[in-house]
């Protein structure tokens, strides 16, 4: 869903669908925010394992900040200027371990409720390739939040390329993430069967689909279509950096 579609198509998206709740249209919008959690949730792991929690306590916090999350009356009190989804969701965690009294309640946090799923053994093989260097948790919290959604764009694009086109995707896909050193354009197409020029324009066109799909996922969580630019350059300064 592309917010440059106008406020008419932009209002469908998720984190828009929360901020719009009205009465008798709770559920629609806690479904759209459980949706989100189930996205968005490894952000929020690596933000609490570089804050020094333990993988245990950490999936805990997690699930137990879920259960608070899209428990109770929490959709009525979530302000319509909660502008950008990655930033109201950190600083709610941030609440939300201010009001925990001990680490040693971490089960009883969370209710031993899996209240989204999380792949636990998966989530800490991945902390342990996030890259040392980067301590900070609120930046790790924004690097990893970035990359989710570049990932989240790229399988999108890669399910459209299902089929008789998934050969030709797998092949073009590294030029349109950034053009590789160990194969040129004419070898490519010459595997491929097709000219060096009929390379480059597919790789273009594979390339602006994949910053429109870029901008989709984006759109997912803000609430206006001005905000998906600045969060664009957002997320490009944090990968950048």
């Amino acid at each position: 869903m592309q917010a440059e579609g106008g406020k008419g198509v932009f209002v469908t998206t998720r984190w828009s669908v929360v901020l719009g709740t009205r009465a008798g249209e709770s559920s629609r919008a806690a479904q759209a925010l459980e949706q989100l959690c189930q996205t968005y949730w490894y952000p929020l792991y690596v933000f609490l394992r570089r804050n020094g929690q333990s993988p245990e306590d950490a999936q805990d916090l997690v699930q137990g900040f879920f259960a608070h999350l899209l428990g109770g009356n929490m959709l009525n009190r979530i302000a319509p200027e909660k502008g950008r989804f990655r930033s109201f969701l950190l600083a709610s965690l941030k609440n939300f371990l201010c009001d925990q009294a001990d680490k040693a309640n971490a089960l009883k946090r969370g209710g031993g409720v899996q209240t989204v799923s999380l792949d636990a053994a998966t989530a800490e093989e991945r902390f342990h390739l996030e890259p040392q260097d980067m301590l900070d948790p609120a930046k790790a919290y924004d690097r990893r939040w970035a990359l989710m959604l570049l990932e989240s764009a790229l399988t999108r694009l890669s399910s459209e390329n299902e089929g008789e086109r998934r050969k030709r995707f797998d092949r073009l896909r590294d030029f349109m993430l950034g053009d590789p050193t160990d194969t040129t354009y004419a070898e490519t197409g010459r595997t491929l069967g097709m000219s060096e020029g009929a390379v480059k324009v597919a790789v273009l066109r594979l390339r602006q689909r994949y910053r429109e799909l870029v901008r989709d996922e984006i759109a997912e969580t803000v609430a206006t279509p001005e905000d998906v630019q600045d969060e664009l350059q957002h997320i490009f300064s944090v990968l950048s950096a």
